[in-house]
């Protein structure tokens, strides 16, 4: 398990919702996992203030992601109601929502409602067909299965992984030769 932070805070609301999106998506992007749980803290005053703390849970794997947005509205029903429609349309399919939070804020002077709503979420990865993957793709994919069998390649049925990628059994032989060659600079 891993504990992951993203923090903003901005006199603007619309600065602090983005910041805390890109730093989201910077934070997970190259992450392999599932977000376990969350705790999202949003507190508005002179500055906003958005925390969203994360417990990555290492197994299993999905898309993970942290949605935040913002709405005026002419009172808070139709603030919050807006800013909902916003993340309801943002939400991946079939998505799983792990945490999610609202609030709003009344600015004194001008009365304008705002809302601002969270959430954090696991989404089914993208299924990609074989032939689809990229060299990068393949070998990751490759080593991941040799590093399972402790660099075996004789586990591995050449022909049939060659079809399923729609390439030549001499690029699978040459995937295998480079991934080997890296596990034995790495194990030095």
């Amino acid at each position: 398990m891993e504990l992951l932070a993203i923090q903003s805070e901005s006199v603007n609301i619309e600065d602090c919702v983005k910041d805390v999106v890109v730093k989201s998506r910077d934070l997970l992007s190259d992450r392999g996992g599932v977000i376990y749980s969350s705790k999202i803290h949003l507190t508005f005053g002179a500055f906003m203030n958005l925390t969203v703390t994360l417990l990555l849970d290492p197994h299993g794997n999905a898309r993970k992601g942290v949605l935040a947005d913002y709405s005026p509205g002419k009172h808070k029903e139709d603030a919050i109601q807006k800013v909902l429609e916003k993340l309801n349309r943002a939400l991946p399919q079939n998505a799983k929502i792990v945490d999610f939070e609202i609030g709003t804020y009344t600015t004194p002077v001008t009365r304008r409602t705002y809302a601002v709503a969270v959430a954090v979420y696991n989404a089914p990865l993208e299924v990609k067909a074989f032939d689809e993957y990229t060299i990068k793709e393949r070998r990751e994919l490759l080593a991941k299965v040799l590093r399972d069998f402790n660099y075996n390649p004789k586990v591995l049925n050449i022909s049939e992984i060659a079809r399923m990628f729609g390439v030549s059994r001499d690029s699978i032989y040459y995937d295998i030769e480079q991934i080997l060659k890296e596990g034995k600079k790495i194990s030095r």
